[in-house]
């Protein structure tokens, strides 16, 4: 990994995959229009932040931090699908497949309070 560019935090719980699933069953507009406003919001907050970097390539750490301990990690995690369609949306990479993204980690943790998802976008040191 290499050295740290781009960080946001995006306040609240994103979707997870069981919610998104439950939506899309229940209507198809309303599944794509919960995508679209997510993926559109996080943007605005990556646009901010990135000041302008672009990347070729990044690593990219999600840190899920939840209000309690009922979701499950990969129902959580889902949602990095909206943060990184997000990222392209705001030209900070070109777009989200396997030549741009060069992996990711998940890390998880609690605060009733103040859940969020912190994000961090690294140059990849194999960047081409």
């Amino acid at each position: 990994m290499a050295t740290k560019i781009v960080t946001i935090t995006i306040p609240g719980r994103l979707p997870s995959a069981n919610e998104y699933i439950n939506d899309s069953r229940g209507n198809k507009y309303k599944s794509a229009k919960v995508k679209k406003n997510l993926t559109e919001s996080i943007a605005a907050l990556i646009i901010n932040k990135s000041k302008g970097v672009k990347f070729k390539r990044v690593f990219v750490k999600f840190k899920w931090i939840e209000k309690d301990k009922r979701r499950d990690p990969d129902n959580i995690a889902f949602a990095k699908k909206f943060i990184l369609d997000a990222a392209q949306l705001a030209g900070l990479i070109e777009n989200d497949g396997q030549s741009q993204i060069n992996g990711f980690v998940d890390e998880f943790d609690f605060d009733s309070d103040n859940p969020r998802v912190e994000v961090s976008f690294y140059r990849a040191n194999n960047e081409r």
